[in-house]
Parts: C-alpha cells; structure tokens; sequence
C-alpha cells in the first residue's frame, strides 16, 4: 500500500474537478484519456469526490483505476454530500453534471451513505484520505458555523473512528478558505491530519493562508495538499477565477505576471507549480485538467529550473510575499 509521498510523482498529483463536466460538457473518451495519461505519465493520486459532476468524476476515475492494483495508488473523495437516484435540474459549477440529485449533508449517517456511494462508484474497497467538503463560508454564507458544528458532531467523528479502526488513513477538511481548515486545527476531540486547500495557497492568492493556516499546519504536522494551484485557470488565459468570472483586476496581475515571467522564460504554469509546492506543509499539487497533453507538461513545469531572480522581482514588486517560503534554485 502506497503511501502519498510513495505515490507522488514529483508532489504532483490529479484533480478531478473538471472530470465532472466543470463548466463544459466533457466526452467520456476524453476524460478517460485524461486519467489513462496521468497514469502513464506515472501519476498515483486521484483526488475526486461526489460534487464532481453527481459522481460523475468519481465514476470516471474509478473505471480506469479499477484495472491496476489497489495497493500502487492512493485515492483521496470527500464527503458531506450523497447522490439519490431522484433528478434535478443542474445550473452553476456543474450545470453539464448527471442529472441525479446532489444532497448536502454532514450528519454522521450522511457521511457513511456518502462513502458506500463512493467506494462504489470508485470500484474499490477502500478510500486512502477522506476529506469534508464545502464546509466553508463560500457554500454556505452565514450558515457556514452552524454545518461547521454539525460535521463536527457527525463527519469529523465518523472519520476519526474509521482512522482508529484503520478503515482510512487520513481525514480532514476540503474547502476554498482558510477558516474552517484554522478552525478544525484547533480542535482537540478531533483532529485532521490532512486538509485539502483549493485557491488560498497560489501564485495568485497566498497572504491570508500564510498568517494561520500554513504555520499552524506546519507546527502541527498536518499536511496539506493543494487544489486549484492556477485559480481555476486565470493563470493560465482562461477567464475563471476562483470558479467564478475573473474581474478585470484579476486580469490585470495575470498579465503583469505574465510580462515578468516573459522576462525570465518562465511559464506562469510552472511558476504556479513550484510556488504552491515549496511551502514545508504542502505535500501535493492537484491541478485538475481534462486535456491529456496537460498532463505531462504539469510534471515537465514542476521541475523546469526558475532563476533566483524570477523570484525576487515578484517580492520586490508585492506579487509574492516576503514570508513565502520559495523554490530553489536549481
């Protein structure tokens, strides 16, 4: 059985995401694709989780892995929602999803509905990491505290036994803030011992995660893998920004990032990469792509070499900040 550090090629890993039919409809060939290359390209760490298209993605990953042995790959989904058989109509994130109904739902019966639907869709008999998804002030506005309390008198609970019992071997929280990750590290009647952060630990976006989460994660020896490393594409030309339209400001210090970069000969993909993965806490990188070429090119960005002075003139000029640990210097 592999552990995450065993089955990373590089701290890179997949995210499934946009498997799940984010934002366009993906044929199945080419999302199949998309995974048969991560594996041939010698990724073994597939994230997914329920959200992702109605199970879709899980579904997708699960038909591809089911052909190689269990014990050479490791496989994070998250609960905190369940599919019933009943449809809906889809809009937002997922609007191109299957069209069976998504529940929310924390409480401790929810999250082991929500992982059998999982370990089925997956076509395995064990999940490695189990993260809490959502829980977070941009799902739920207001009301984030209170489903914040209910996942931790249900899910939390839940996933700390199965940790004890060795069903799992990690659990923590999967969100796009910092505060419900800060918050769960300082409980004491469970405690995570892995937190998946998608858009707070970036190229683009880093100095709020850096005043609590990161050094709290680092003196707890929690780890953290990191998802959304581009902001939803922004970095890299497209015209998402954190799962939602980018603003014209947005636009803006891409393309100021982007002239830098064209200084150096640096790729804002690998300058992504690197940043997002040099922190001492961070033990994955997760893009998400549905373009196979994609695939081998993140692996080929993470180790291109990056002068010193690339990074320097990001500090000097306030797009990184001073307290960020940086990648070395080939």
């Amino acid at each position: 059985m592999k552990s995450l550090e065993e089955a990373l090629n590089h701290k890179i890993g997949l995210g499934t995401a946009p498997l799940g039919n984010m934002f366009r409809e993906v044929p199945e060939e080419e999302a199949q694709t998309t995974i048969q290359t991560a594996w041939d390209q010698g990724v073994r760490y597939y994230d997914t989780a329920p959200f992702y298209g109605a199970g879709l993605a899980e579904m997708r990953v699960g038909e591809v892995l089911s052909n190689y042995n269990r014990d050479d790959y490791v496989i994070s989904t998250k609960v905190g929602r369940y599919v019933l058989d009943e449809k809906e109509d889809k809009e937002g994130l997922f609007q191109y999803a299957r069209d069976n109904k998504v529940v929310t739902d924390y409480t401790e019966d929810a999250t082991k509905r929500s992982i059998e639907q999982s370990l089925e869709r997956l076509k395995t008999d064990r999940l490695d990491m189990v993260f809490v998804h959502d829980v977070s002030p941009d799902f739920h506005g207001e009301e984030w505290t209170a489903k914040f309390e209910e996942a931790r008198k249900g899910a939390f609970r839940v996933l700390t036994r199965l940790r004890e019992e060795g069903v799992i071997r990690s659990w923590g929280l999967g969100v796009n803030t910092t505060e419900p990750i800060e918050l769960a590290m300082m409980l004491e009647e469970t405690q995570p011992d892995v937190c998946l952060s998608a858009t707070q630990y970036t190229l683009l976006q880093h100095e709020h995660a850096l005043q609590r989460m990161m050094p709290t994660a680092e003196k707890k020896g929690i780890d953290i893998v990191v998802g959304s490393p581009y902001n939803s594409g922004v970095l890299l030309g497209g015209d998402h920004y954190n799962y939602e339209k980018a603003g014209p400001e947005i636009l803006d210090r891409v393309n100021q990032l982007n002239k830098i970069g064209e200084k150096y000969d640096v790729p804002l993909k690998a300058a992504a990469l690197q940043f997002s993965s040099a922190h001492p806490a961070v033990k994955a990188v997760i893009p998400g792509s549905t373009h196979p070429g994609r695939i081998k090119e993140d692996i080929e960005m993470i180790q291109r070499d990056i002068p010193k002075e690339f990074w320097n003139e990001l500090v000097d000029k306030g797009f990184v900040s001073g307290n960020a640990p940086l990648p070395s210097s080939r």
